[in-house]
């Protein structure tokens, strides 16, 4: 019984780790109601989590129809959204509040390298 359990703990250590290695990490900054950067290019079919910080004092809504997502973030915060597995192709957003200057895109390339 012993030795099955240990099998099972590395099957899934292993399993875990190389889950890690492949989640894909974008970091996305408002400020002054505009994206930093404009453009975020990933990887096409891999999972990722975007964190987004509010650099700003005011409010923000992230939003992307494409990526079918919508978070509001106060000033002066941060939130993390995960990104499902995109296919290539461009994948725009906007700063909901601020849709005249904040607006940007996620770039999916195909290859595995964005």
């Amino acid at each position: 019984m012993r030795q099955v359990a240990f099998t099972l703990f590395l099957i899934f250590a292993i399993g875990g780790s190389a889950l890690a290695e492949d989640l894909v990490k974008l970091e996305l900054t408002i400020r002054d109601h505009r994206f930093e950067p404009a453009e975020i290019r990933l990887p096409a079919g891999r999972l990722s989590v975007l964190t987004i910080h509010n650099a700003d004092a005011t409010p923000e809504e992230f939003e992307s129809t494409a990526l079918k997502i919508e978070k509001v973030l106060p000033g002066a915060s941060t939130v993390t959204v995960r990104l499902r597995p995109l296919g290539p192709g461009r994948f725009p957003f906007i700063g909901e509040y601020h849709s005249d200057t904040a607006h940007g895109a996620v770039i999916a390339v195909d290859g595995g390298h964005p």
